[in-house]
């Protein structure tokens, strides 16, 4: 409970530091539509000249956009801003403000940021995501919300522990940027499902990138191409890759030296 109260108290913060600056949310929303645009854009040229891709219809195809746009709000919004804040006050000594304080390092590193006006995303990823099932004509039952809703949450968590274990490495290089960078435009990737690209591509966006986790698997979900053994799969995955993101971290801060050591 402690937890959650301190997690919520750096949510609060986070939104009134947000508030302050009310013109960037006309920037977010311009940035936006103008991603959506493109989406929408690339996903026409394609079906003019092919009735499906990969096995996927363009109504299909428009759920995996949602989910891509949905998760881009999530990890902007929330995982991104830690990690990058983390990544800095390793590089600059500046850790021990959060080590010092009687709480999980970890999830007090975890919630100090928060972007609001990212959230956009998510309300724009869950409008293509309504506007798509409604052209497949598909009723949504409960049981199919939990499926997608674990998915999402596990692509979230692999997400944020992939962020996490690559943040982790600043604690003995210096670049760690560039890898980050480099993350963003392979998350781009998943405005398609993995299933489209080669082999070798697709186990890396599967294993390596966790991307295929994150955004293919909750549209498969949607779509009625999910099955247990990939949801056992995933949570196997999220399950293992937490254990190893922590012990990253903790490994990390024992080489941890501080501006005030």
């Amino acid at each position: 409970m402690h937890g959650l109260r301190l997690a919520f108290n750096y949510l609060r913060i986070g939104i009134l530091n947000e508030l302050q600056y009310r013109a960037n949310l006309y920037i977010q929303i311009l940035q936006t539509f103008i991603a959506l645009g493109t989406g929408l854009i690339g996903l026409n040229l394609v079906f003019s000249q092919t009735s499906q891709l990969g096995g996927w219809v363009q109504s299909e195809l428009l759920a995996v956009m949602g989910v891509f746009i949905m998760m881009g709000g999530i990890i902007r919004s929330a995982i991104q801003p830690n990690m990058q804040r983390l990544m800095e006050e390793i590089r600059e000594g500046m850790l021990d403000y959060a080590l010092t304080k009687p709480a999980d390092a970890q999830l007090l590193i975890s919630v100090r940021e928060f972007r609001l006006w990212q959230l956009v995303d998510v309300v724009t990823g869950l409008i293509v995501l309504g506007v798509a099932l409604a052209q497949m004509n598909w009723q949504i039952g409960v049981w199919d919300v939990l499926v997608f809703l674990s998915a999402l949450v596990m692509g979230a968590v692999l997400i944020y522990c992939f962020w996490l274990m690559i943040t982790s490495t600043a604690f003995w290089f210096i670049r760690v940027d560039d890898i980050a960078n480099l993350f963003e435009g392979l998350y781009a990737a998943g405005r398609w499902p993995v299933g489209i690209y080669p082999t070798w591509l697709r186990l890396a966006l599967t294993f390596l990138i966790p991307v295929a986790f994150a955004v293919t698997v909750p549209a498969e979900a949607l779509t009625g191409r999910l099955n247990l053994q990939t949801w056992l799969g995933a949570l196997a995955l999220t399950v293992a890759l937490f254990i190893a993101s922590r012990a990253l971290l903790k490994f990390g801060l024992r080489s941890y030296s501080g501006a005030s050591a």
